[in-house]
């Protein structure tokens, strides 16, 4: 063989190498490639299993929670209830309570009547009995209980009389405006109350030397009860907080009012809701401060006159007569620099010897006493003014039943 021939030769044998080379490269790689398609179909495989499981412990969890949240609601709600049921208990015999301490304060204002220091004291004590009487009421009723039952109407000007009474500082109250309308009896205490809620709010959160009005306004819907004070007003926050206890879309809960709870806005919205009538505090007031409207429409509005009381009851001077034009101010405040016309003097049927008049067993709820009166001695005065408090209360303490149905 000869030298190029060997050449070609070699280069026949590193072509057939490389051929055989290649042709392993290919089946290695195809084999390789099979496996990793048979590892790939596996971890697919092993993957949808782990995503199977994943929606299964998903759907469990979702099952768990739910079921979880809803015991937890049912506890809580048990809760809610048991609380309201220990505090509606307590209530009512913190009221039975209360009720004694009237009967003894009524007792002693009788026989200590003739005496203006003592009369003073005892109905500074009444006043404090009636304002532990309201809140004792907004306690029941967020815990369900009822106000009671009411025969009589009472007329716009002596509901907004009554609730100026119920609170502690009554003479920054100041009420203008008449309408021709009384209440129905059942509305009567639950607006009363609501009223005096917002007059304590309107008081306890403006200076202390700053009015707090109560204008009375016929409205094409029926009537509205309007407070104005001066205080510093409202965040939009606040607003809102009030707006959810005012129109309650379910029942609250007492455990959301804070520590200590604030019941006045709670027990406004319930009673709001159970009778039919809105009260919202959403706007400011002219002086600054918060605007609260109570609107009662017709529905709870007569045209009938409240009925006078019978004479020989005690404590009481008949309420006074709606006046065209345009009333004045609530009598506990001096009067302007160019007043309106007189009010008629009232009429007092009976007079103990020193001249204060007695105590009625039965009274309407005007609270306050007339400012057409004589003058009098400073104690006298202080008598007069307090019992403008325990009038003011009476409606409450005098209804027939503390429980009863919705449409009392």
């Amino acid at each position: 063989m000869t030298f190029p021939h060997s050449l070609v030769a070699w280069a026949l044998v590193v072509v057939a190498l490389i051929a055989l080379a290649a042709v392993g490269a290919v089946l290695r790689a195809r084999t390789t490639n099979a496996g990793l398609r048979r590892q790939n179909d596996q971890l697919q495989r092993e993957r949808e299993t782990l995503l199977r499981h994943r929606d299964e412990l998903h759907a469990v969890n979702s099952d768990l929670t739910k079921r979880q949240s809803f015991e937890l609601a049912e506890v809580r709600k048990d809760a809610e209830e048991e609380t309201k049921a220990v505090l509606k208990a307590a209530v009512r015999t913190l009221q039975g309570l209360a009720d004694e301490q009237q009967v003894v304060i009524e007792k002693a204002q009788t026989k200590y009547g003739d005496d203006p220091r003592i009369l003073a004291d005892l109905m500074a004590i009444d006043h404090t009995n009636s304002q532990f009487g309201r809140r004792a009421q907004g306690i029941a009723v967020l815990c369900g209980g009822w106000l009671g039952r009411r025969e009589t109407v009472a007329s716009a000007f002596d509901v907004a009389r009554s609730a100026q009474g119920r609170i502690r500082q009554f003479d920054r109250v100041r009420i203008n405006g008449q309408v021709n309308f009384s209440v129905v009896s059942r509305a009567v205490e639950p607006v009363a109350v609501v009223l005096a809620e917002l007059l304590a709010n309107a008081t306890n959160y403006s200076a202390p030397g700053t009015p707090v009005e109560i204008n009375i306004q016929a409205v094409p819907k029926g009537v509205c009860l309007i407070v104005d004070d001066a205080g510093l007003g409202m965040a939009q926050e606040e607003k809102d907080r009030a707006a959810e206890l005012l129109a309650p879309q379910a029942a609250i809960s007492v455990s959301s009012l804070g520590i200590p709870p604030r019941f006045g806005f709670a027990v406004s919205g319930v009673l709001a809701a159970r009778y039919g009538f809105k009260v919202s505090v959403d706007s400011v007031s002219p002086y600054g401060g918060v605007r609260a409207v109570v609107l009662l429409p017709d529905e709870l509005l007569t045209g009938d006159v409240p009925p006078s009381p019978a004479a020989g009851n005690t404590y009481e001077a008949a309420a006074p007569q709606p006046q065209p034009a345009a009333p004045a101010p609530t009598p506990l405040f001096p009067p302007a620099a160019q007043p309106a016309a007189p009010a008629p003097q009232p009429v007092v049927h009976d007079t103990t010897a020193g001249g204060l008049p007695k105590r009625r067993r039965q009274s309407p709820v005007s609270v306050v006493p007339s400012a057409d009166s004589e003058p009098v001695p400073s104690n006298e005065a202080t008598a007069s003014r307090l019992g403008a408090f325990q009038r003011g209360t009476r409606s409450g303490r005098d209804m027939t039943t503390m429980e009863g149905p919705e449409s009392q």
